[in-house]
């Protein structure tokens, strides 16, 4: 059963940059869609890029053109470059991976998530 370990979340001031990684174990990598995903506190879980298993990548509108999702097949990890950051990008950040080579359709799992938190 594929486990999902996200890493790379922190403080950091308005302006500033991460890099968010996703590690995946067990089951089949490369086959599969991946995405990220944040939450805010009293908000619901929202979508903000994805990559299919052929390297399509897709963004929610509100990080276009600051985030890019990468992954690397080899050693089975998703990554988000996060530039650019904002008050508003403060939320937990989950990785999950989509039911097929697409990106679409429910997330059928999910890693623990990560904060995020950009101070003014």
């Amino acid at each position: 059963q594929v486990q999902l370990v996200e890493s790379g979340g922190g403080l950091v001031q308005a302006g500033g940059s991460l890099r968010l990684s996703c590690a995946a174990s067990g089951g089949t990598f490369s086959s599969y869609a991946m995405g990220w995903f944040r939450q805010a506190p009293g908000e619901e879980r929202e979508f903000v890029a994805g990559i299919s298993h052929t390297y399509y990548a897709d963004y929610a509108d509100s990080v276009k053109g600051r985030f890019t999702i990468s992954r690397d097949n080899a050693k089975k990890t998703v990554y988000l470059q996060m530039n650019n950051l904002n008050v508003e990008d403060t939320a937990v950040y989950y990785c999950g991976r989509y039911p097929g080579g697409s990106v679409g359709g429910t997330v059928t799992r999910w890693g623990q998530g990560t904060q995020v938190t950009v101070s003014s």
